[in-house]
């Protein structure tokens, strides 16, 4: 994993989230992503994790939708900012991938036309300066980067080069900060396990930090230097992984350790304690 832990925060956020008139959604949900670091957030389906992303990309709905607080990126709050400004930072600074690749993909264009809509918005150059970026993506995925598969349409590959193909559009721009929103979900085990060896790669190669979004807990230990446990819309407990897994203090987090494998809970702590050794 890498030594997140020693570097400056790059996102700090305090904030609440609610639709119309009803209860809040997310209630002063606390978070702080440090740069390099991976960032797991753990909660069942309903917990508000999406919306947390959403939040940060200000993608909600500002007609429906109320939020208080402040979400600080890079010393600026994401909730001041006019949305051409957003705009920019989105897929730049800031990228998101989601758990369903082949509904993300436009099904009628090649994943050249896409990787191309993808550069254009946050770069200038040629079109030589445009496939050199795009086939550099592609590689760092462990994607073809040739004519033959940039020819190729969604439907012509599988689940797993799709989800690759995201994570590419995601990092072209080399961003401070990668959402994984339940990215490894509609995976099945061997391809996810890929998927996580990717994002650890490209966290330690390009010290680019993550929010890895899941309700996995397995897929986030072991990526995760950090966990946050939500629940019922607000963060109940965070620590490092190893805190989480040997000696976790909320009830909420002692259920979900609970409904884990005694054995793959026991495997879990000895790997991630035995990777902080060596990673020291």
């Amino acid at each position: 994993m890498s030594e997140g832990s020693q570097n400056p925060v790059l996102l700090s956020a305090q904030f609440s989230v609610r639709y119309g008139d009803k209860p809040p959604v997310l209630r002063d949900v606390g978070l702080a992503i440090k740069r390099g670091e991976v960032l797991g957030l753990v909660g069942q389906s309903g917990s508000g994790k999406s919306t947390i992303a959403m939040a940060i990309l200000g993608l909600l709905d500002k007609n429906r939708t109320r939020i208080d607080g402040a979400i600080s990126f890079q010393d600026c709050d994401l909730l001041k900012l006019p949305e051409g400004d957003l705009r920019r930072l989105r897929g730049s600074a800031i990228s998101l991938v989601l758990q369903s690749p082949l509904s993300s993909l436009n099904p009628a264009l090649k994943i050249k036309t896409q990787l191309k809509e993808a550069w254009r918005p946050h770069a200038s150059g040629t079109n030589v300066d445009c496939m050199t970026t795009i086939r550099t993506a592609l590689q760092s995925v462990s994607l073809p980067a040739d004519d033959e598969f940039l020819r190729k349409y969604p439907s012509q590959m599988s689940v797993g080069q799709a989800q690759r193909v995201l994570i590419a559009m995601a990092v072209m721009h080399r961003p401070a900060l990668l959402i994984a929103d339940e990215a490894t979900s509609a995976l099945d085990v061997i391809t996810q396990s890929e998927i996580l060896a990717l994002f650890r790669e490209l966290n330690r190669c390009n010290g680019m930090a993550i929010l890895y979004i899941s309700h996995d807990l397995a897929s986030v230990a072991g990526i995760c230097d950090r966990i946050a446990i939500l629940h019922q819309g607000k963060i109940v407990e965070s620590g490092t992984t190893a805190q989480i897994f040997a000696n976790p203090q909320h009830e909420y987090t002692q259920k979900l350790m609970g409904a884990i494998p005694r054995v793959l809970t026991s495997n879990t702590i000895f790997s991630v304690k035995t990777e902080a050794a060596a990673a020291r």
